[in-house]
């Protein structure tokens, strides 16, 4: 129990967050380079150099130097056995990101310094709020033109309604960038110039020696700032960043790896090591003997020669050990976890222990569905549900060539079980795509061809609202449609009406209000993970 106690305490786990091109994945990469877990940092700039981010492992986000997917990497840096869950930046994939987490313990949010706030910005503050997540916040690209930092903050504490913090401080920006103040160890990290670091005496920034390094303008500035920010900012407390009620704010530049070692160092410091999580029995301690854990994420083909499946699980409590046997709580059934691995993006290498806090990958042959809950305990345990978002976007979806059928097939049941887009069917078995956006289909039109040699015909059709039936069979809805509205069912068979707009869901639900009951997926997905 003790060993068990202290692994834990070492794990660290954070989901990394922003606005598409704040600089999020960049971040990722010299995160793992400092933790020794790759040579080499690629960044996505550096495409004529065929050096593509490591996080960025699928080769439509090589081709566009985006994140579509959520990637996990784990690297053992100051003794702490950090995890970095990388997500999709761009808002096609919310949902994705949403996924990402529910499963780590901290989130760090970056922020194009000279951008500010940006709307996918602050859709993820609020789910971080909500779900109670300590956020750090990485104010990047100084190296650039930046917003003045104390409007920076200001904004921060609007968006975000809670009180910020500096735990490091921009000596100008752009052209006149100079460096980091580091308010907690008292040194200048200097970002040009043969002396990196400046270690100043008890007078701080009123320090004689800061003379003979910054320019005039730069140190007034940094003087008057730092003077205002010890009157009336907040203090840095380490009990309310790791409860979520106060975010710490870096200030640095990612592509150039400046400022990113004394944020991790101050990371590992405050962050929070896994702690008890919700579940249907009550609060499940990470230090509880009994193995449990959650699928947060499937992902098919990520090593394209075998064609594989991949559940991403994070584990909650206890201690997997591989060859072990656990119950699937959704269905009763008790699975062994004979392959297992632990994951760099797509590269990986078996995991014969790990704890929790830990992420694992386990090989999926169709077993597993987002949201599942697998355990020792013989407790039914069942975590919280994951966020499912309803679509807004409909293709019909076929194969050019009817030969490449079954391919079809196997390639839409596989990547629907992903849960990056959503599968319906009509009476007539044709294939109908819900998405939140349209970057979506791209990608799936792409995964097609590229993983399974498909290529396809995608067709839009007139629907923006999908609704699920409740507590009725297939065949007794069939009176209900009409020209305004079509039948489907989803990949679990249910039955799904889909609308053309709100309007003519209204005036449906208004008719029908006494016979039927309809709900959106988010409603539904409550009703999935309690299965």
């Amino acid at each position: 129990m003790n060993q068990l106690k202290q692994e834990v305490e070492k794990r660290r786990i954070f989901g990394i967050i922003s606005h598409p091109d704040a600089g999020k994945t960049t971040l990722t990469e010299k995160l793992l380079l400092h933790g020794g877990a790759i040579r080499e940092a690629g960044t996505v700039k550096a495409r004529k150099n065929s050096k593509h981010a490591k996080s960025d492992w699928m080769e439509i986000e090589k081709q566009r130097g985006i994140s579509v997917t959520s990637s996990v990497m784990q690297f053992v840096y100051q003794d702490k056995v950090v995890s970095i869950m990388d997500t999709p930046g761009h808002n096609d994939f919310g949902e994705d990101t949403y996924r990402v987490l529910t499963s780590v313990d901290s989130a760090v949010m970056v922020i194009d310094a000279a951008k500010g706030i940006e709307t996918q910005t602050k859709k993820l503050f609020q789910v971080c709020r909500m779900r109670g997540i300590p956020i750090f916040t990485f104010m990047n690209k100084l190296d650039r033109q930046a917003r003045d930092p104390l409007e920076l903050m200001e904004e921060l504490e609007e968006v975000l309604g809670m009180p910020s913090v500096a735990v490091t401080w921009p000596i100008g920006s752009g052209m006149q960038f100079e460096g980091v103040y580091d308010r907690l160890k008292n040194e200048v990290h200097l970002f040009r110039g043969e002396k990196s670091t400046l270690t100043l005496n008890e007078d701080g920034v009123n320090d004689p020696i800061l003379a003979d390094y910054l320019t005039e303008e730069n140190l007034t500035n940094l003087r008057d700032e730092i003077d205002l920010l010890d009157g009336a900012g907040n203090e840095i407390e380490v009990d309310a960043i790791q409860h979520g009620k106060l975010t710490p704010v870096f200030f640095g530049t990612a592509l150039v790896d400046f400022g990113v070692t004394s944020f991790l160092n101050h990371y590992l410091a405050m962050s929070p090591a896994p702690e008890a999580r919700k579940s249907n029995v009550g609060p499940i301690d990470p230090t509880s003997e009994e193995f449990s854990g959650f699928v947060f994420k499937i992902q098919a083909n990520m090593n394209p020669a075998h064609r594989d499946r991949i559940a991403f699980v994070r584990i909650c409590s206890g201690v997997f050990e591989r060859g072990m046997d656990v119950t699937l709580t959704r269905t009763g059934k008790k699975i062994k976890l004979s392959q297992s691995t632990q994951l760099m993006a797509n590269d990986r290498e078996t995991v014969d222990q790990a704890f929790a806090g830990d992420v694992i990958g386990i090989y999926d042959s169709g077993t597993y569905q987002i949201g599942d809950t697998i355990t020792t305990s013989k407790q039914k345990i069942a975590f919280e549900a994951l966020p499912t978002f309803p679509p807004e976007l409909f293709m019909r979806v076929s194969p050019i060539n009817s030969l490449k059928s079954k391919h079809f097939h196997k390639g839409v049941e596989q990547l629907a079980q992903e849960g990056a887009i959503q599968v319906y069917r009509n009476e007539y078995n044709e294939i109908y795509l819900g998405a939140v956006g349209q970057l979506q289909f791209e990608v799936f039109e792409y995964r097609l061809n590229n993983e399974y040699g498909v290529d396809i015909r995608m067709e839009p059709v007139s629907y923006s609202v999908a609704r699920w039936v409740k507590d009725k069979e297939l065949k007794a809805l069939k009176p209900f449609q009409d020209s305004r509205n079509m039948l489907v069912t989803d990949r679990w068979e249910r039955p799904v009406f889909l609308f053309a707009n709100e309007f003519t869901f209204d005036r449906f639900k208004e008719r029908y209000e006494d016979e039927l009951t309809l709900v959106d997926a988010l409603d539904v997905n409550v009703e999935i993970g309690a299965e």
